[in-house]
């Protein structure tokens, strides 16, 4: 082997073993912005929880038994996705359901709702989305009162055709400048207590567990 090949063999080794270190570097990188995510996600998802049913009204550890659910168009998630059980002295005080707007101004809306016993609800967090600042993220807590509109309601209370924003001929504010942004998260949140009044018995089930095709207790 001569000099120059010599030269080169070092070089494509040097180059390989660059390659292996970045990769690795690449690969160590993504699993903790990951898991930076994940727990970024998980706090802000109990934060919300316990704005819908605060401590001072439940004695169970909500987050550590969640009900598992498959897909179902009600709730718009592709995916399995999580509910949770508020309890007190062991009975049921709400039920907090995930739900999916897939038809925001700018893409997929997330939120829980949180649902009575009686199917009235208690509460509703936006808890992602990508709408307009200043115009669709009126929809957040934080921004304005606007889901503030949603405890005390119930699928009779108003009826099916008032389930709509104002410009519709329903009952529910819209946004200054924003109306698909409000109209997508009053559908899902109806949608949401249609699919609670379908399962109402099995995610009520405190103790042995929810057992249906459609949810499961872990």
């Amino acid at each position: 082997m001569n000099a120059l090949q010599a030269s080169i063999l070092r070089g494509g080794i040097g180059l390989a073993i660059f390659a292996v270190v970045t990769a690795g570097l690449i690969a160590v990188t993504q699993v903790s912005t990951a898991d930076r995510i994940a727990d970024a996600e998980k706090h802000a998802r109990a934060k919300a929880l316990y704005e819908v049913v605060p401590r001072t009204e439940h004695d169970n550890d909500m987050l550590a038994a969640p009900i598992l659910l498959h897909p179902d168009p009600l709730l718009g998630a592709k995916d399995t996705t999580e509910a949770y059980l508020a309890t007190r002295h062991g009975s049921p005080v709400a039920v907090i359901l995930p739900f999916v707007a897939p038809d925001g101004y700018t893409g997929e809306i997330q939120g829980i709702v949180g649902i009575q016993p009686d199917g009235v609800i208690k509460g509703v967090r936006v808890t992602a989305h990508k709408e307009t600042p200043g115009l669709g993220d009126k929809i957040e807590a934080r921004k304005s009162p606007w889901v503030e509109q949603f405890p005390g309601r119930s699928l009779s209370s108003p009826a099916e055709d008032r389930w709509k924003v104002k410009k519709d001929g329903g009952d529910f504010d819209q946004m200054t400048g924003a109306t698909i942004t409000p109209r997508a998260v009053v559908k899902a949140v109806r949608n949401a207590l249609t699919y609670f009044q379908s399962h109402r018995d099995q995610l009520l089930r405190s103790n042995s567990g929810v057992n249906t095709a459609t949810a499961t207790q872990e």
